[in-house]
């Protein structure tokens, strides 16, 4: 009995492995074609995937390119700018030194003004004993010279007082951007709260917007009323970032860092050279100190400089002489940075 039981369960057993061989047999082919469609699928699916990164890559290198391409064509239309602007920088009209200087005149009352100089200028020299043949080398430098000269001594005070105060309005610009408020009532502030010359540089500024002019081409307008690179450095910066986007409050925070550390350098330079300056100063005066010292020593030895013919003559080689061997002397210890 036990042993038909066994006969039994063997033969069940046979029979249900024969059957799940079958079927395994029947749908072999069906997994398999399975199999492949989900290989299939994953292919694909990661096909999809890689190509979306792709693009996406692809779409972040366009991006990039037309960021660069659009600051090149910025910083290219700037540099020709500020080429037409160098150009006028370097031989400024009247009309622009007088403003540039912060002179309330027109170029007709300068030309009236400087009339009256160089008449006042040769009636000094005629009274102080001068011969006629001095005199009209005298109108000239009374007409032309002094009130040139005047007027670039004014510009040049007026670009260092700029200079002094126009890294903290930075700051302060900065500071309003960054506590959310627009650029414009940066630069609104800076109007009315800055000091001399920096608050009528930014009035300009104000001004040039009510008329319709639009921010950035008004701070690059700034260069020609203040000639120093600082002043085109700000409008360039502003030209920028209005075109390519950006951190305005982190760039403006740079470029006051860079005119500070400019400042630093001028001061240091300055500093390095003074010993030159003296020197010159010292070899510049000695003639006229030794000229002095002969006079009171020897008045007879010397006196013929002054009364005769030749030693006029002597005298105006001299100086001519002398304002050359100045200028050289000024070229070498004045450095740019």
């Amino acid at each position: 009995m036990f042993g038909m039981d066994i006969t039994l369960i063997a033969f069940v057993l046979l029979a249900g492995c024969s059957a799940g061989a079958v079927a395994y047999a029947l749908m072999f082919n069906n997994m398999a074609a399975e199999k492949k469609v989900g290989r299939r699928l994953d292919t694909v699916k990661r096909a999809q995937t890689d190509q979306i990164a792709i693009k996406a890559s692809r779409d972040r290198v366009a991006e990039t390119a037309k960021r660069r391409k659009s600051i090149q064509d910025s910083l290219k239309d700037l540099d020709e700018r500020q080429k037409k602007r160098d150009s006028k920088v370097r031989k400024p009209p009247l009309k622009m030194q007088l403003k540039q200087a912060g002179m309330d005149l027109t170029p007709e009352r300068f030309h009236i003004v400087s009339a009256v100089c160089g008449l006042v200028f040769t009636l000094i020299i005629f009274v102080l004993g001068a011969p006629l043949l001095v005199l009209p080398g005298a109108l000239i430098v009374g007409a032309f010279g002094l009130p040139r000269w005047f007027v670039a001594w004014k510009r040049r005070g007026r670009v260092k007082a700029f200079l002094n105060e126009f890294p903290n309005s930075l700051d302060v610009i900065v500071r309003a951007v960054k506590s959310g408020l627009p650029i414009n009532d940066g630069i609104r502030l800076i109007a009315s709260e800055s000091q001399e010359p920096v608050r009528t540089e930014f009035r300009r500024i104000v001004e040039a917007q009510q008329m319709g002019i639009s921010t950035p081409e008004a701070c690059m307008r700034m260069g020609e009323t203040m000639p120093c690179p600082e002043a085109n450095f700000f409008g360039i910066v502003i030209q920028i970032q209005s075109q390519a986007g950006g951190n305005l409050s982190e760039a403006l925070s740079n470029l006051s860092r860079v005119l500070r550390n400019r400042k630093k350098m001028k001061a240091k330079v300055q500093a390095l050279s003074m010993e030159a300056k003296a020197s010159a100063i010292i070899i510049g005066a000695l003639p006229f100190v030794v000229a002095f010292l002969v006079y009171l020593t020897s008045p007879t030895y010397i006196t013929p400089l002054f009364t005769t013919s030749m030693g006029h003559l002597i005298l105006g080689f001299s100086a001519l002489w002398m304002t050359i061997g100045i200028l050289v002397m000024r070229n070498m210890i004045n450095f740019e940075v």
